[in-house]
């Protein structure tokens, strides 16, 4: 499992939750994967307690299963969930970046397009997961562009079930096509084009379903 520094004014439950949390959507603890309290509160630094939370936290939305007596597991990926995921994203998605078009501040706008050029510099080098923390932040980047960044952290737990099955999909079909989505959909808010926008964000967002079966047959230990 990787880790990270602790954030300034981070308690310790909430650096439990994000280092599991980002760790479980990379798939550094893959699908079935036994989570050892001691082992985690060990290499963060901190007590097993706020680990035990962050691990009921994430039980709740169905991230993590716990079982009395043998452990708790990473859960597998369930298709009803991610397909959950992936609506209650399209909804909010679609609204957000039509408020995008309307009232995006040029400063955020510019951390768009730095973004952008930085997802083109990894493209290049085929470094996907660069692409993929890349897609996170520009996809937050709308929402702080909609004056919405506390909607982007409610729905952001949820939108692990989705998260796994992007980062399958470009372990497994290699698909960087995401980038040319978002240069897309940044075109649209700076023309203020709130149809295309909406449209762009669709089919960003059903990729995943076109990779659906070749995932199952690259992972298929991972799926319920």
């Amino acid at each position: 499992m990787k880790d990270t520094e602790r954030l300034a004014g981070e308690t310790a439950r909430d650096f439990a939750f994000r280092v599991l949390k980002d760790n479980i959507i990379s798939l550094d603890l893959v699908p079935g994967s036994l989570i050892s309290e001691n082992d985690i509160s060990s290499q963060l630094g901190i007590s097993r307690t706020p680990v035990r939370e962050a691990i009921i936290d994430l039980s709740k939305a169905s991230i993590i299963e716990i079982y009395p007596q043998r452990g708790s597991y990473v859960s597998l990926i369930d298709p009803k969930m991610v397909e959950e995921a992936r609506f209650l994203r399209r909804v909010l998605d679609c609204a957000v970046i039509k408020v995008a078009c309307e009232s995006a501040d040029p400063d955020v706008l510019e951390k768009i397009e730095e973004n952008l050029s930085l997802q083109d510099f990894y493209l290049v080098r085929e470094a996907a997961d660069k692409i993929l923390d890349l897609d996170n932040e520009f996809h937050k980047l709308i929402y702080t562009a909609a004056h919405k960044d506390i909607v982007y952290e409610i729905r952001s737990t949820i939108m692990i079930h989705f998260d796994r099955v992007r980062t399958l999909s470009v372990e497994a079909v290699k698909d960087m096509k995401i980038v040319a989505d978002h240069h897309a959909m940044y075109n649209a808010i700076l023309n203020h084009d709130k149809e295309t926008a909406v449209a762009l964000v669709d089919k960003h967002l059903s990729r995943y379903r076109l990779d659906e079966s070749k995932i199952k047959e690259e992972f298929p230990e991972y799926f319920k």
